[in-house]
């Protein structure tokens, strides 16, 4: 029976995600959050209203992703620290396997010797593997990723939307 290869640069060319991905690449993480808005500006009260309408809704939310884009990147850290500590058998199969395969790239290639048992790097990764999936299952990993897209999305958009712009900002692009 023939293999069906599927050329995987045509795919990926059409989404461009060497080029969206570039910025992530270039810039440090100093950089990234060198822009974090004040604790007093982010959660400026006297900003808050609702929107009149869909319109001014979308252009605060389009402002403010790019004005706050670093607390919420930390609100969003926070979240994922939060959802880990809550979820502790999660925290346990990722801290297992990472060193797991710590220790088993610490041998450089050789073989586990245990008493008169010898182990290879690949039983090693399988017996990792086997131990690690169903551990993975139990703790429920897509159920804490949908609850972290859904929390921080709600936070995140409903304070983009409700933060209402600056003075200044707001008459900037109304033409006189």
């Amino acid at each position: 029976m023939a293999r069906i290869q599927i050329p995987i640069d045509v795919l990926t060319s059409r989404l461009n995600l060497g080029e969206r991905f570039s910025g992530l690449r270039s810039g440090s993480l100093s950089n990234r959050f060198s822009n974090l808005r004040p604790v007093s500006e982010f959660f400026d009260f006297k900003r808050l209203s609702k929107p009149r309408d869909f319109a001014e809704m979308q252009s605060r939310v389009n402002y403010n992703l790019g004005h706050f884009s670093s607390n919420y990147a930390v609100v969003f850290v926070m979240l994922c620290i939060y959802a880990l500590l809550t979820n502790p058998a999660l925290l346990f199969t990722i801290i297992f396997v990472t060193v797991g395969m710590w220790v088993i790239g610490k041998l450089d290639g050789r073989d586990l010797e245990i008493g008169q048992h010898r182990f290879t790097t690949s039983q090693l990764y399988t017996g990792l593997y086997v131990i690690a999936i169903p551990i993975g299952l139990y703790s429920s990993p897509w159920r804490t990723v949908l609850w972290l897209i859904g929390a921080s999305g709600v936070i995140i958009i409903g304070h983009a939307s409700l933060m209402d712009k600056p003075i200044d900002e707001a008459f900037s692009g109304e033409a006189v």
